[in-house]
């Protein structure tokens, strides 16, 4: 514990040039692409009706080519076909863990890369979304964090990881055939590369269209948001979005926590434990989940626990303990399992559920706070990235 991480950097994203040609219709919201299509002649009278039927289309039945969109005139059809896509993000390579999980690595305009994985439980599947390409928060035992922001993903570019993964498992519903509601991919967590709340309106339509009654149908019970800690957007966040929420806390005190996740000098423990008390009451979310990362004599001491029970105290909340998963030249070692047991325990004594997740998609590099883009992995060596880490 002798490296400072710096907090992170305050920034600026200026808005991306659309690119030229047909405009993507994914990731509009419904009243974005009623406009859209009235702006580029569908009569008005007939926008909301038009926008209705694309978009089922689109997040219900997952097709992407207009001329199969049987409901509206050839005519029609054809006319969309000249103005407008139906793209998503591009699967470049995906791996399969040993344990059933999927790591896709997919390409986004401009030609970056994000990574999406899969996790398959015996209950639940669950979908762990990029939102940014990179991070800027620089929490010192996230691999993701030693790759600088290169930009916000689009509201697009989110909800096509989630397409993308629907066409992958092969989950698109068949029109005519009995309603399965069976779901492979069941769960969406904002875990994956960046800061959700850093990119607060791409982030909130994406989950807009997820939990849309007439398209991919996901209940915001069954979405969970994970933040580092961005105090000013957590209201907002139970407002606009009302989904699940996780924080990234792993500290107890101001002092480790500075060190771990950087942004706790801008929003300390005190000013967010005061955001999250009234979350529950505003999104009427079950519950808070506090994401404790388990490092060796750093945050996983009796008295960590103790105080983390305290510090919680009035929050509904439920504890998911993380054996930290080393990345080449982390500056930290994964707790014991006889010392994350002993934590788990004066925890559950407590009152709280304290479940220890197991690490999924380890040997591809896919676990939680292992992300970054393979390209930029594959530019450097080891002894790169262990001297990037020290620097």
């Amino acid at each position: 514990m002798t490296q400072t991480a710096p907090i992170t950097q305050d920034v600026m994203t200026i808005p991306r040039k659309l690119p030229d040609g047909p405009i993507n219709l994914v990731g509009l919201t419904r009243e974005a692409l009623r406009e859209t299509l009235i702006a580029f002649g569908t009569p008005e009278k007939q926008g909301k009706m038009r926008a209705g039927q694309i978009w089922q289309w689109i997040y219900q039945w997952g097709v992407r080519d207009f001329a199969s969109m049987t409901n509206l005139s050839k005519a029609y059809r054809a006319e969309l076909a000249e103005k407008f896509v139906v793209a998503i993000p591009e699967v470049v390579s995906k791996q399969v863990s040993s344990d059933g999980t999927r790591k896709y690595l997919v390409r986004i305009a401009g030609g970056h890369e994000v990574e999406v994985v899969y996790i398959p439980e015996e209950d639940r599947g669950t979908l762990c979304v990029s939102s940014q390409v990179g991070c800027t928060l620089t929490c010192s035992f996230c691999h993701t964090g030693t790759q600088k922001l290169v930009r916000n993903l689009t509201a697009g570019e989110i909800i096509g990881q989630v397409m993308m993964a629907r066409d992958d498992l092969g989950e698109w519903p068949e029109q005519g055939a009995p309603k399965d509601e069976t779901r492979l991919l069941s769960n969406i967590v904002l875990m994956g590369m960046g800061e959700p709340l850093y990119n607060f309106d791409n982030v909130r339509d994406a989950m807009k269209i997820a939990m849309d009654p007439e398209g991919i149908q996901l209940s915001r019970r069954r979405i969970t948001l994970s933040t580092s800690g961005v105090v000013p957007e957590i209201a907002k966040t139970a407002e606009e979005i009302g989904c699940q929420l996780a924080i990234s806390f792993h500290a107890t005190t101001d002092e480790v926590r500075d060190r771990l996740v950087p942004i706790n000098k801008k929003w300390n423990l005190e000013v967010l434990l005061e955001a999250l008390r009234s979350y529950p009451k505003v999104s009427n979310s079950e519950r808070i989940t506090f994401e404790y990362v388990m490092l060796k004599d750093v945050n996983d001491s009796d008295e960590d626990a103790r105080r983390l029970i305290q510090l919680i105290k009035g929050i509904p909340a439920k504890i998911n303990l993380i054996p930290f998963n080393e990345w080449p030249g982390a500056p930290y070692q994964r707790s014991s399992n006889n010392r994350i047991r002993a934590f788990a325990d004066i925890i559950y004594k407590a009152g709280y559920a304290s479940p220890i997740r197991t690490p999924r998609g380890e040997d591809i590099m896919a676990a939680c706070g292992q992300l970054k883009s393979a390209t930029e992995r594959a530019r450097k060596s080891r002894a790169q990235i262990e001297a990037e880490t020290r620097s």
